[in-house]
């Protein structure tokens, strides 16, 4: 898994470049999931409709043939048409029919796994499905700032880089196993993760939607540059004025700015990202704790298991060992 995040963190490099938001959103999304994810064709045939429960993962549904609907558990149903993205950020229960007007069956099915119809009837629809585990302990509030469903449509040129993440998955799903496949399955499971939050934050910019929390907070030239300093050195003993020196305002200037639009103060954020990253390291490496408490700027131990645990419930060791 350790290596497979460093190929994660390369390609993001690569692909993305460093733009002026990107790796903070490569820091929350690496930060908000846990364990694998998972992801897998599923075909199914008219008349079909089941239930999701909700579940503490972030799921999607791609169509790649066909049509369907989604049934949001608040809201109206969402056609789903060929290259359609729906994306539930915090795993909401929902169902998937061919039409709207077929009952839903019972009980709930998982998102992912074998799906497919066991006859000969022509495919309604063809999607690729999947979930991105959540580490629930501390949840990202970008997550929470997105609305329950995220409907993108890629077709008509639209998220060309969406589409062609989605062309590879559904290519590397179809092969039979091949050299470096695992890898390649979650490298490519990450970089749709991440295109889809960048089509999203990129329709409402276009669509002229007043960007709120996180989103305004990622395109904000000042805050932006302040977590990308925080980010890119959670160790070091920030203070206000310097955080503030990089985002080209004064100190009160600065702090009203970041509080408004992150939703917490600087250092208080700074801490909280001190207590994320540590809680990465603990469940993705097998570092001494405090090799990991001088890595998010802690000199004492103490210090930073008693701030470790006011924010996660219980001590780094009993943490990592839960979270293995």
């Amino acid at each position: 898994m350790i290596r497979s995040n460093v190929c994660f963190i390369v390609f993001v490099k690569v692909v993305f470049g460093y733009t002026r938001c990107v790796d903070v959103l490569s820091d929350v999304v690496s930060a908000a999931r846990t364990g694998r994810p998972h992801s897998g064709r599923v075909t199914k045939s008219a008349p079909f409709a089941e239930r999701f429960a909700a579940v503490p993962s972030a799921g999607f549904h791609i169509v790649l043939q066909g049509t369907c609907w989604l049934l949001p558990s608040q809201g109206e149903p969402i056609a789903l048409g060929p290259g359609d993205v729906a994306f539930l950020p915090r795993g909401s229960a929902h169902g998937l029919a061919d039409e709207p007007s077929t009952p839903v069956s019972e009980p709930p099915t998982t998102l992912t796994g074998d799906h497919g119809d066991r006859d000969d009837r022509p495919p309604t629809v063809v999607m690729l499905c999947g979930a991105y585990l959540l580490d629930e302990s501390a949840p990202h509030p970008l997550l929470n700032d997105l609305p329950e469903v995220i409907h993108l449509p890629t077709r008509v040129g639209r998220h060309r880089e969406l589409r062609a993440a989605v062309e590879l998955l559904g290519v590397e799903l179809d092969s039979d196993a091949r050299p470096g496949s695992d890898t390649v399955l979650l490298t490519l499971l990450d970089l749709l993760l991440l295109y889809i939050l960048r089509a999203w934050f990129e329709e409402q910019r276009v669509s002229g939607h007043s960007a709120t929390g996180w989103a305004a907070a990622l395109h904000d030239p000042a805050v932006a540059a302040a977590l990308r300093a925080i980010h890119a050195d959670p160790g070091r003993q920030w203070t206000v004025e310097e955080l503030g020196a990089r985002a080209r305002l004064s100190r009160a200037a600065f702090a009203r700015r970041f509080t408004h639009l992150v939703g917490r103060p600087p250092l208080t954020y700074l801490t909280w990202w001190r207590m994320t990253t540590a809680a990465r390291l603990l469940r993705t490496s097998d570092a001494p704790v405090n090799t990991i408490a001088q890595q998010v700027g802690y000199s004492s131990q103490y210090t930073f298991t008693h701030a470790f645990k006011r924010q996660y419930g219980s001590p780094p060791g009993s943490y990592r060992h839960h979270a293995g």
